[in-house]
């Protein structure tokens, strides 16, 4: 009977351990060093990241964000290695979020290497973030 219990504890650790690892929260000040000085908003948006990044900004009571929280594991998950991914707690970071704009959570900052970020409101399915990040982070030539 432990046996069988066991394996699928070991499995989920497993999974929660490649998560963790694929998305990181970040506090002010980490922000600041890994993704842009946040001290001006976005007037002087300046990103310091070597590759694109999708920052989710949530708040652990919101039932929305729980409800996107799986997603975006799963897409950083998938990502790993070609698009960082992060998290901010909106309770935690207030005057992060209040310079950023975020009036609505779950919000979806996605931050191209090159160029101004874009914001996605609400829930979607992983199909509908990917092709928004295949549209921000690699727009097409005219």
């Amino acid at each position: 009977m432990t046996r069988r219990l066991l394996l699928p504890i070991i499995t989920l650790l497993f999974a929660v351990g490649i998560n963790a690892q694929s998305l990181r929260t970040l506090t002010e000040a980490e922000f600041t060093s890994a993704v842009s000085d946040w001290s001006k908003g976005y007037a002087g948006w300046k990103f310091k990241g070597k590759r694109p990044a999708v920052i989710d900004f949530y708040a652990d009571w919101c039932g929305p964000c729980r409800k996107l929280s799986p997603t975006v594991d799963s897409l950083a998950t998938a990502y790993k290695g070609k698009v960082d991914f992060y998290k901010v707690n909106v309770d935690r970071c207030p005057e992060l979020a209040k310079r950023l704009g975020v009036r609505s959570i779950p919000m979806l900052l996605l931050c191209p290497a090159k160029g101004s970020p874009q914001v996605i409101m609400g829930v979607y399915p992983g199909s509908e973030i990917e092709a928004a990040m295949r549209y921000v982070f690699y727009p097409k030539k005219k």
